[in-house]
């Protein structure tokens, strides 16, 4: 570490790491903000530092705030610090001797003072005002030398001029001013516009790890704007790339230096009282504990400080106090957008913005660039809420989070898998289950396939659902739990909790969770997924639901499937894009015996469709598949998958096929020979197929229409189903048959009664 002069404003020190070495310049007794774009002097110092220091990659202006200047930007002034180095070397044809040589000495005093303010002051505080005053000489100089004719005053202004273009040519050469060309037309020397458009700082709060490119690109087009949680929310697009831009500017980069000056006093007595491990055993109660604390610190530091915060300020300040001790920084803030599904944070950190998907726009990289010190003081909080280790012998940690608005699965690796250190992916769950009448609006699913699913549901068959990651299997997964009556008990397995059983059991649900070791963990006191599966026999009738199918716990699943937990609904995701993915999966790849892949019958296929440019995706179920009984070596040659819908890209929906609309499913047929109603009768089971499509349908369109997505919500579905289920009941012992439209007419009936009164349960 090298150090310039130790104190006061200006001071410098130079600070070497692996690859990065940072000028750090002491701004706390600037009087502005020390930004390259606005001000001319702290554009000049930088300069002059640049002179002196060679090989820097990143400049550091530190403030309350820190105004971060990456490489790219800065070759831009290193390349102008070189020419003025370059120049001081040549003073000498710069000198008042040199210009006033004869027959040119009554000129001298004039130019020496002209260059005087352009080399030495202007190249240094406004390079770009430095060359435009140049081009502006050269043409004056011109004018002059054309009407002075022949004699001295043209040798002189001939003599002049080419010295401003030995000087114009070698400032046009830099890359900053081949860049500012475009925007030349009409410059003013002073105006700071152009440095806008070519630099932009990163910013981060004394209190902060995060930094943030707080400027919106010069060049960007707006395709969407919105707040979330007095978040600002844009999306830009950029010229020349097909990469979109999600912008967030947070309260945090919106305070008063006074609050700035709170918050850091208080992280820094924060960090004196660190949660323990023991503390991470219920990170909801440690973080209402820390909240408590954190609020009565700031009233206490305010007043200390003679700064008067009203209620709602305090609230705010603590909420951002928390993020940045016990939190996770910026990607909570991140997590508040329910449009965003997953979060990408690549290694080394520092040196590549955060990634998410979006629900609209795909693939974004954002305006947050995470630090090394935060991704370990992740690390930390990682191993501790999830008790497992991430370390060489260890480098993959699985677990989940429960963050304010978010529930969350991590997945964090580290050296040697990642040779260059932490790396994260942080993948949002709804903190509320989906429904099946939420992905018909989504054009995931259609009111048909909704219907069919709920009539396999209700019929207790085994489903597996198959896509590939960021498919929307497990979101699926959940939905489908919603359409099981709460009068059945329900397990479920998973190695990391994903599903919303919490939110289930709130809403009334008969619901046990396990948690099992992740396959990828080195075997701790967790119990194995396989033998998670194996005790659930012990635990009585139970519909069956597994997280994900990975490994040798398929073994025991269709163990399961086959001696008894049939009796319900046995239903779980699996990685894979077709009907034969999963049998070849299953088969081929864990061992699970061809006889006992009979046990499946439903293969639910849940898939990404992009646009013909490449640019979108949507996702889609693009199959619903039955397994038929009667093969014996191969399922796929012996015409064992039987199409039931698939998907047609004209339509952009999940269309019936023959098979299912001519009655030609076994699935179906065994569903209906268990039930006196449908037994024997392919009408009465494609009528209740379209009454439940109906129902589901007519919801959804209703939602749409009135602009109350909570009648979507699992709350009011739920009513919906248990409706159905006892007017279907009713009109069966009324009439003694299950008449489709006797039921639609009086489940209607309820249903726009309930909605024009309000009496369903709002989502809050």
């Amino acid at each position: 570490m090298l150090f310039g002069n130790p104190a006061g404003v200006w001071s410098y020190e130079v600070i070497r790491e692996a690859e990065e070495t940072t000028l750090r310049i002491n701004c706390e007794q600037y009087h502005k903000i020390p930004s390259l774009e606005d001000d001319p002097i702290t554009m000049a110092r930088l300069i002059d530092k640049l002179t002196e220091i060679k090989e820097i990659t990143k400049i550091i202006f530190s403030q309350k705030r820190e105004y971060e200047y990456d490489y790219p930007q800065l070759v831009l002034l290193m390349e102008i610090a070189q020419l003025q180095n370059q120049l001081v070397k040549q003073k000498n044809l710069f000198s008042y001797e040199a210009l006033s040589q004869p027959p040119c000495a009554r000129y001298a005093n004039n130019w020496y003072t002209q260059l005087q303010n352009i080399l030495y002051h202007l190249l240094k505080s406004d390079p770009i005002g430095a060359y435009v005053e140049l081009k502006r000489l050269i043409r004056e100089s011109n004018i002059e030398q054309m009407k002075a004719g022949v004699g001295d005053a043209k040798t002189c202004m001939l003599r002049y001029m080419k010295l401003l273009q030995y000087l114009s040519g070698m400032l046009e050469k830099t890359k900053l001013i081949i860049l500012a060309e475009p925007y030349l037309a009409g410059y003013q020397v002073g105006d700071r516009e152009v440095y806008r458009k070519l630099f932009h700082a990163s910013v981060k709060p004394d209190f902060m790890y995060a930094k943030l490119m707080a400027t919106y690109p010069a060049d960007g087009k707006e395709l969407a704007s919105y707040e979330v949680d007095n978040t600002e929310v844009i999306i830009f697009s950029i010229p020349d790339t097909v990469q979109y831009l999600y912008h967030i500017m947070p309260p945090e980069f919106k305070l008063s230096e006074e609050k700035y000056e709170l918050l850091d006093m208080a992280r820094k007595v924060m960090s004196e009282h660190q949660p323990k491990q023991s503390d991470f055993v219920d990170p909801s109660r440690m973080r209402q504990v820390f909240e408590n604390i954190g609020s009565d610190l700031i009233e206490e530091l305010a007043e200390k400080k003679g700064i008067r915060l009203r209620a709602k300020e305090v609230e705010e300040l603590t909420k951002i106090l928390i993020r940045y001790t016990v939190g996770f920084g910026l990607v909570e803030v991140l997590l508040q957008d329910d449009k965003i599904q997953d979060i990408s944070l690549n290694s080394p950190m520092g040196q590549a913005p955060v990634y998410i998907v979006h629900q609209d726009f795909d693939d974004c990289k954002t305006n947050i660039i995470p630090t090394t010190s935060e991704a370990e003081s992740w690390a930390g909080k990682l191993r501790m809420i999830s008790g497992r280790p991430l370390d060489e012998a260890n480098p993959i940690l699985d677990t989940e989070l429960e963050l304010p608005g978010a529930s969350v699965r991590v997945a964090a690796v580290t050296k040697p898998l990642d040779p260059t250190g932490l790396a994260f992916s942080f993948r949002r769950h709804r903190d509320k289950p989906w429904t099946l009448p939420l992905f018909i609006k989504a054009k995931m699913i259609t009111p048909l396939s909704a219907g069919l699913i709920s009539f396999l549901i209700d019929g207790t068959r085994s489903m597996l659902i198959c896509g590939t990651r960021s498919s929307g299997k497990s979101s699926f997964l959940s939905s489908m739990l919603i359409e099981i009556m709460r009068r059945y008990r329900i397990i479920t397995i998973e190695d990391t909790l994903e599903l919303p059983t919490g939110s289930m059991r709130r809403l009334g649900f008969n619901i046990q969770s396990l948690k099992v070791a992740s396959a990828l963990s080195q075997r701790g006191s967790e119990l194995s997924a396989e033998d998670g599966i194996r005790s659930t026999l012990r635990l009585g009738d139970s519909a069956l639901i597994v997280g994900e199918v990975r490994s040798t716990e398929a073994k025991a699943l269709y163990e399961a499937m086959r001696v008894g937990a049939a009796a319900n609904v046995v239903a779980g995701t699996i990685h894979g894009d077709s009907p034969y993915g999963i049998y070849d999966r299953v088969v081929n790849d864990i061992g699970v015996p061809k006889t006992s892949f009979k046990a499946t019958d439903i293969c639910i296929i849940a898939n990404p469709v992009r646009s013909a440019d490449g640019l979108h995706k949507w996702r889609r179920v693009t199959q619903i598949t039955e397994v038929g009984k009667k093969w014996e070596n191969d399922p796929l040659l012996e015409g064992a998958f039987v199409d039931l819908m698939k998907y047609d890209a004209r339509t952009d929906m999940l269309e019936p096929t023959d098979a299912l609309i001519n009655g030609e499913s076994e699935i179906l047929k065994t569903v209906a020979g268990n039930i006196k109603d449908f037994a024997g009768s392919w009408d009465a089971v494609w009528e209740n197929i379209l009454l439940r499509a109906k129902t589901k349908e007519t919801l959804t369109n209703t939602a749409i229409k009135l602009k109350n997505d909570d009648l979507l919500e699992a709350p009011f579905v739920i009513q919906c189903n248990d409706q159905f289920h006892m007017i279907s009941e009713k009109v069966k012992e009324e009439v003694g048959t299950l008449d489709p439209k006797r039921i639609y007419f009086e489940w209607e009936e309820w249903f726009k009664r309930t909605v024009k009164k309000g009496e369903f349960v709002r989502v809050t």
